[in-house]
C-alpha cells in the first residue's frame, strides 16, 4: 500500500472518530456539583471517606474534604482528575489559587476562584481533617 494512501486512511479514521465523539456529546466538559464530585472522588479514591464537598461556582473543580485530609477534584474534558493536597503547595494568585502537586503526572493547576471562594478554600485546606 502506498504511504500516501495509508496516511490518508489514518487521518480520515482519526478525524472520523473525533467527529463521532463530538456529535455524541463525549467531548463535553464535565461540570462538577456536590454529587458528581463526590462520585468522581470515590471513583479515584474508593477507600476514602468523604466528609464534605465544595464545588467551585464555575463547576470546573471541587474541594473535597476527607477523613485523610483535603483533596482537589477538577474537570479534565469529560473526565475528572483527583489529587490529595497533602504534600502539595497552595498559593493565592490574582484570579484564584495555584496548586503545586508533588506529582509528575499533574505538576500544577491554576484554578480561577472568586475572592470568597478563595478565602473559604484556603481556610479549609489549612484546617486539620478532624475539624472539617
Amino acid at each position: 500500500m502506498a504511504l500516501e494512501l495509508l496516511l490518508a486512511l489514518v487521518l480520515g479514521g482519526i478525524s472520523g472518530i473525533a467527529v463521532l465523539l463530538h456529535l455524541t456529546g463525549r467531548s463535553r466538559q464535565a461540570v462538577l456539583g456536590v454529587e458528581t464530585a463526590r462520585s468522581g472522588w470515590l471513583r479515584h479514591f474508593p477507600g476514602d471517606s468523604v466528609l464534605k464537598v465544595l464545588p467551585a461556582a464555575s463547576g470546573q473543580a471541587a474541594l473535597v474534604l476527607t477523613s485523610g485530609g483535603p483533596g482537589l477534584l477538577w474537570a479534565f474534558g469529560a473526565d475528572t482528575v483527583g489529587r490529595h493536597l497533602a504534600g502539595s503547595n497552595t498559593r493565592e494568585t490574582a484570579t484564584g489559587l495555584r496548586f503545586e502537586f508533588n506529582d509528575f503526572a499533574a505538576p500544577g493547576l491554576s484554578l480561577p476562584l472568586s475572592e470568597s471562594e478563595r478565602r473559604q478554600w484556603l481556610a479549609l485546606i489549612s484546617t486539620p481533617a478532624e475539624a472539617a
